[in-house]
């Protein structure tokens, strides 16, 4: 309780926000990292699945794949990377994407299967090829999936970018590293809860986005759009257990 309250009292002095090693500076450096790690990860992982719940094909291969990166450790990846590399940013980004490139990749396929199937039927016997079927049926009904892995993606960067101070680079791991190097848990709790805070805004602000996405015609939300009941449930289930 005494550590809470001297956290609590250190992120109330104005030392602690100002300066180039400030809060408010690794708070921007911490959420640049997450921007970078989170679009590199779309750019590779969304058009795959997408793809792959097109097409139905090769989903359990994306399966296999997704489960082993999630089992490789975040830290010793970033340290063999680091080897090769040396200290900068290079090894925290390429250990960030491989860890959220299969939340991504889920929620792309997850989403176009979630699209009732008679739904792509009738948009195929209306003449449209199949990029369109992807990218005027599938992908809007999806969206909410879609979103829904892009968002888990995010908050998993978010709460292990702090791991980005120990090969050099900024982010708000340096004043967990600081912390603990100085046996100050002061601070090293104080930086813990604005990584805490970062993962709660900018959860708040996919929801948000989610949110106002259902209200937009044709773009449906879970439980509106078709094929959103059971089926799609046991397919959100899915993509959070693989």
């Amino acid at each position: 309780m005494t550590n809470i309250l001297e956290a609590l009292e250190w992120l109330l002095t104005a030392d602690a926000w100002s300066g180039p090693g400030g809060l408010w500076v690794r708070s921007l450096e911490h959420l640049g990292y997450t921007l970078i790690a989170l679009g590199i990860s779309a750019v590779i992982a969304l058009p795959l699945g997408l793809a792959i719940g097109h097409t139905r094909k090769g989903r359990g291969i994306a399966i296999v794949a997704t489960g082993a990166a999630r089992a490789l450790p975040t830290l010793g990846l970033l340290t063999l990377v680091a080897l090769f590399t040396g200290i900068g940013l290079t090894a925290p980004m390429v250990a960030l994407v491989v860890l959220a490139a299969p939340s991504v990749l889920a929620g792309a396929y997850a989403g176009v299967e979630s699209v009732n199937q008679a739904t792509v039927d009738a948009a195929r016997a209306q003449g449209m090829s199949g990029w369109q079927v992807l990218t005027r049926v599938e992908i809007p009904l999806g969206l909410p999936l879609i979103l829904s892995g892009l968002r888990l993606a995010a908050l998993q960067i978010i709460a292990t970018a702090t791991l980005a101070a120990y090969v050099g680079a900024g982010g708000l791991g340096r004043q967990l590293f600081l912390g603990l190097q100085t046996y100050d848990y002061s601070v090293m709790l104080g930086a813990s809860l604005v990584v805490i805070l970062l993962a709660i805004l900018v959860d708040a602000a996919f929801g948000l986005t989610q949110r106002l996405l259902r209200r937009v015609p044709g773009l449906a939300g879970p439980g509106t759009a078709p094929g959103t009941g059971t089926r799609s449930r046991r397919v959100r289930a899915n993509m959070t257990a693989n």
